[in-house]
């Protein structure tokens, strides 16, 4: 498979159907004051930068970052295609998003997931890829139903 990371296309209903069937995933999985996935409409503010990956036209992965405040950012609406999950998309987009917020200048990235079984992978994915277990951040609070990690990002050295 070769995918392709771009900025999305808020006009592909592609997309659209993609990001509702990972809310329709997340809807099972806790009571929905413990549920944060963004709708397309949160995802299309100024402040959130998203990204998919695609194999040739098809959506195989979506991840997106959201500024809390300067140098500071979340991680939402990370997804990979269930039938794609185990090849490496989750782990490219992860790569693509860190590169992103280190050249702009973001110094740490938060994400708040799910505390269950069904979230035991990302929660691996982030802890191999440098993200600890931290107090809620932003507008969070304690919930069992939660995991919370954060990462550091070393600035690029100038040249």
């Amino acid at each position: 498979m070769t995918t392709q990371i771009h900025r999305a296309d808020f006009a592909d209903l592609g997309l659209s159907a993609f990001l509702q069937a990972h809310l329709d995933d997340l809807a099972p999985t806790a009571p929905a004051c413990s549920r944060h996935a963004l709708d397309l409409d949160g995802l299309r503010r100024p402040s959130v930068r998203m990204w998919v990956a695609c194999d040739g036209d098809q959506i195989v992965g979506t991840a997106a970052l959201a500024e809390l405040e300067p140098e500071h950012e979340e991680l939402k609406s990370m997804r990979t295609d269930p039938r794609h999950r185990g090849r490496g998309v989750a782990r490219g987009l992860l790569t693509h998003l860190l590169a992103d917020a280190r050249d702009r200048g973001v110094r740490r990235i938060s994400l708040e997931t799910g505390s269950m079984e069904f979230f035991a992978p990302a929660r691996a994915l982030y802890a191999s890829s440098g993200f600890v277990v931290c107090d809620p951040f932003g507008s969070y609070r304690e919930d069992p139903n939660s995991t919370f990690m954060t990462r550091v990002i070393a600035a690029t050295a100038a040249v």
